[in-house]
């Protein structure tokens, strides 16, 4: 093994859990073609697995083996790496609130990024560009509340504000209506009348 792939596993080892590795962050180490090359052979070698475009994970080794990351772990080291605002999307938040009993089968996360796909072993990640009302109130019960009656649409949407006033605490939907002005007409329609009747 050369020496670079030794510096990048070691600089891999000291990252927590699910931190992406990037090209760019190993610069230091060497041009950005050897660097690319040692990070190809890495993850042919099953030392590293390649996640998408340039973005590489460590295998967490276990005593049943190794395994990838948890994709919580790597959307939010992920977020942190490339500056982005990463959220569950509407149906994922949805359920969670209690609207739907319809449980996710894929996993799908909003991005003020680029639309994507990580692949984690066998599963696939997507990730889908989303506008900026949609990423509103991020990692908050208002905001996934938001997203959740994005998802659900005009036509529920009131009907969905009924059981989100009586679930949720008095200070998250407070902060949900005092967000409306940021949202589409329709739904800030649709909160104002369920904060006030």
């Amino acid at each position: 093994m050369t020496r670079l792939s030794e510096q990048i596993l070691a600089h891999a080892a000291g990252l927590p859990e699910g931190a992406p590795v990037s090209a760019k962050s190993l610069l230091h180490l060497g041009n950005r073609t050897a660097v690319d090359q040692a990070l190809s052979r890495l993850a042919e070698r099953r030392q590293l697995i390649r996640a998408g475009r340039g973005v590489y994970l460590r295998p967490i080794a276990s005593r049943f083996g190794t395994r990838t990351p948890s994709v919580e772990q790597v959307v939010d080291a992920l977020a942190t790496q490339k500056g982005e605002i990463i959220v569950s999307n509407g149906a994922a938040a949805a359920n969670v609130l209690g609207l739907t009993t319809q449980v996710p089968v894929r996993s799908v996360y909003l991005t003020s990024g680029r639309s994507r796909k990580m692949h984690l072993g066998k599963q696939v990640v997507e990730l889908r560009h989303a506008p900026r009302w949609q990423l509103a109130l991020a990692n908050r019960l208002a905001g996934d509340a938001v997203r959740a009656l994005a998802w659900l649409g005009p036509e529920k949407a009131e009907a969905a504000l009924t059981t989100l006033k009586r679930k949720m605490p008095p200070d998250a939907f407070a902060e949900l209506v005092a967000a409306a002005p940021q949202l589409p007409t329709w739904l800030a329609q649709a909160i104002g009348k369920a904060a006030y009747c």
